[in-house]
């Protein structure tokens, strides 16, 4: 699929758009209606009446932003119009929701009258707790902005301009860090005089920065007295006493560039003409001035950021707003200025200079990011920032004035930050990263179907694992030309044409002649009635790493080969299933859900013992529940009694682990309920691996849990197997099977590990 397809179907797929409106509050009876609508409402609106500030209080006024917009500098696009713009906009909020749970509107004004803009913003006021201006063009920008900040009691920020700025500040304070120089003393290039120079610009001054050391270029030229063709009074602003009329000349001996214009504006002569040590900041998105290998192929002591996150040193504005209007909220700022938009530009040069923490790398492939020429400007993802910015800019916020609600007890402050980063999505993303720092080989015996094919695109195109599609490789060609996928390099077996179908045949024969399997339907398993038998024996044989399969056949067709082939391991009384159920503030593990139907006391406590590992392999630290109908012996009942002595064969064999039952259902996962009905529990606080007594019982709650209750259902995923098998559900969609497919690489990176160790 073509990436502008990919794109189109993104955007399209399910619910139109990225975003949607979800009630906070129970509108399920006649008495939480009374209470959301008349007449419980009248008693809020009065109380806000009589004291407007009580608006933040009992409405959703002190969490939301409105994304303000009239598309007239769309990104790269340009100016697209209001509508076209929206999806931007949309996106927009998905990063304020995803990296400091903002709430966002994104409102589309079609008009490019400045004063029009203003006057609709400002009408606004009494619905928002903050204004995000974007993609508005310059000069209007700033006039908007400026008028905006004088009449409006709530934060204003024009992200095209300040949050550009303060990223690239923030990484400029470290690279002089390290080339030994002091901003007072440097001289500064700006390639660019729209919104986004003139907020660095203006930016690098208040850090220091000497304004007849700073020489403003724009598509005429350099910016100088006396100019008059293409000025106006923002430029004029940066107008200095020079010689120089052209970039070219202006590079010369100058310490810094900073490229807010466009593709290949800064030359290698250029670069080769600066001063000792040169620092460039090559922002043009979404190709920089110059690339860091062209900068880099003339001089060896350069220093260089781009906008680009495939580089080192990405200047990434979700590095700021976020946090910026996260810290200014939460104090009721007034506006956000200039000790606002410094202390984040610190908070940010400070953090890069910190030790990096394995979440953060793991992220990121691995990579160990320590400061340095390559490691200026933290990472988008390291969930340290929002800690960092957000209480800076309150902290600044209280100090300059403009705090309506100042933070008494800013550590905990700290704390309630920390409990807005969900881990559910992270941990699926820590999986995703760590199948990518040591990628497997996984088989689809399904390698004709079009979501295998699509799952596949993406595995290989985020180097997570190395599919191996079985199937007609006619049928799959085609199939990709179809749907316009490159899989060059991924390798495509038809079992029926295999060198390795007599040795595989031979092998399956050798493993089930005892079992009254022949020969010749050994050959035809093998060859042409069951692609999961090939992909098995692979496994088996170590031509692959993982097999994962069942998007088009039930699921008793899809682990009885595998039970066959590959089997359980030794010790074990059977396999067991597992399914990962993700939800916004958490996940949970339920087993068994697919396999064991009636198990014993003994299976009951096998399953737990391999969920607790699964968990730890994904690095979740277990706290297992085995449920009952019982609460720790209040029914005397066999079934009771079975998951009693399951928690004690338990407790006797991993003493260590976090383990108690038996136990319903709502104890478990609720930690009031624990604590003041069982404070004798082993569990202090709710559990997140449940054990069911019966595969009904877990069947019936984990498909409950995906359609009712909203969770993600990531499974089923085998435990006990000799060598990892997982098994896909027929509904399936693509990010599906890629988060399974990481699951079963994280497995046989274990598997490897494992290996080795028995032989050390």
């Amino acid at each position: 699929m073509s990436k502008k397809s990919a794109a189109l179907e993104y955007h399209s797929t399910g619910r139109k758009g990225k975003i949607e409106v979800i009630s906070t509050k129970p509108c399920q009876t006649a008495q939480d209606l009374s209470l959301a609508y008349s007449p419980g409402v009248a008693e809020p609106c009065l109380a806000i009446e009589q004291n407007p500030e009580d608006a933040y209080l009992y409405t959703a006024k002190g969490n939301l932003v409105a994304v303000v917009s009239n598309g007239t500098a769309v990104l790269g696009l340009g100016n697209i119009g209001a509508l076209a713009g929206k999806p931007v906009m949309e996106g927009k909020g998905i990063l304020f929701k995803r990296f400091a749970d903002i709430d966002v509107f994104d409102i589309e004004l079609n008009s490019e009258d400045p004063d029009e803009i203003i006057r609709a913003v400002q009408l606004l006021e009494p619905t928002f707790g903050g204004i995000n201006l974007e993609d508005i063009k310059a000069p209007e920008c700033f006039y908007i902005e400026e008028e905006l900040k004088k009449t409006m009691n709530i934060p204003v920020f024009h992200d095209d301009q300040h949050g550009t700025a303060i990223i690239s500040a923030a990484g400029l304070i470290n690279a002089l860090l390290l080339v030994g120089k002091k901003i007072e003393e440097i001289r500064l290039v700006v390639n660019g005089a729209g919104a986004s120079a003139i907020a660095c610009a203006n930016l690098a001054i208040s850090l220091g920065l000497k304004p007849e050391n700073l020489i403003m270029c724009d598509t005429k030229g350099v910016i100088y007295k006396g100019r008059s063709e293409g000025m106006n009074k923002y430029k004029e602003r940066f107008a200095v006493d020079t010689p120089f009329r052209t970039l070219e000349e202006a590079a010369v001996g100058c310490d810094v560039m900073y490229g807010l214009s466009s593709k290949g504006a800064f030359t290698p002569e250029m670069v080769r003409s600066m001063a000792a040590n040169p620092i460039i900041f090559a922002m043009a998105n979404p190709d920089p001035e110059i690339t860091p290998e062209e900068g880099h192929a003339v001089r060896g002591d350069l220093l260089i950021a781009t906008g680009r996150s495939d580089y080192p040193n990405q200047v990434n504005n979700v590095l700021g707003f976020p946090f910026i209007f996260r810290g200014a909220l939460d104090v009721r700022a007034t506006t956000i200025n200039e000790d606002m938009k410094k202390a984040a530009v610190f908070a940010l040069a400070e953090l890069a200079r910190e030790e990096c923490p394995d979440s953060v790398c793991r992220a990121y492939g691995n990579v160990k990011f320590s400061f340095g020429r390559d490691y200026i400007i933290p990472k988008p993802f390291d969930p340290r920032a929002l800690l960092r910015v957000a209480p800076a800019i309150a902290k600044a916020a209280m100090e300059s004035g403009v705090a309506r609600q100042p933070i008494a007890d800013m550590d905990k402050y700290v704390e309630t930050l920390e409990s807005l980063q969900g881990k559910s999505k992270e941990t699926l993303r820590m999986i995703i990263n760590k199948a990518k720092c040591d990628p497997k080989s996984v088989v689809f015996p399904e390698g004709e179907n079009e979501k295998i094919l699509r799952a596949a695109q993406v595995l290989v195109e985020q180097g997570i694992a190395r599919p191996i599609l079985l199937g007609s490789e006619a049928k799959i060609r085609c199939s990709l030309q179809k749907l316009d996928i490159n899989l060059n390099g991924v390798t495509i077996i038809d079992p029926a044409n295999s060198d390795k179908a007599e040795p595989y045949s031979n092998e399956l024969f050798r493993l089930r002649q005892r079992k009254g399997l022949t020969l010749s339907e050994s050959r035809r398993l093998i060859t042409r009635k069951s692609r999961t038998h090939f992909g098995c024996m692979m496994v088996r044989q170590g031509d692959a790493d993982a097999l994962l399969a069942g998007i088009d056949s039930n699921y008793a067709d899809t682990i009885r080969p595998a039970l066959q082939v590959i089997g359980k391991q030794e010790g074990l009384s059977s396999v067991h299933g597992l399914y990962m159920m993700v939800f916004k503030k958490g996940i949970f593990f339920l087993a068994d859900t697919t396999v064991c139907i009636e198990p014993t006391a003994a299976e009951l406590a096998e399953t737990a013992i391999l969920a607790a590992e699964k968990a730890r392999m994904l690095e979740i630290e277990p706290s297992v529940a085995l449920l009952s109908m019982s609460n720790f012996g209040s029914v005397r009942h066999p079934q009771a009694d079975k998951v009693r002595r399951a928690v004690e064969l338990v407790k006797e064999k991993h003493p260590g682990l976090v383990i108690d039952g038996e136990m319903q259902a709502d104890t478990a996962v609720v930690t009031e309920i624990l604590q003041k009905s069982f404070p004798f529990s082993s569990l202090k606080e709710a559990a997140n691996i449940l054990i069911f007594p019966d595969i009904t019982s877990g069947n019936v709650c984990y498909k409950l849990l995906h359609h009712l209750g909203g969770a993600d259902a990531i499974g089923p995923i085998l435990m006990g197997m000799n060598k990892p098998v997982h098994i896909l559900q027929l509904g399936d969609d693509v990010m599906d099977i890629v988060n399974m497919a990481a699951i079963a690489v994280v497995d046989a990176q274990n598997c490897s590990q494992s290996q080795v160790a028995d032989v050390l």
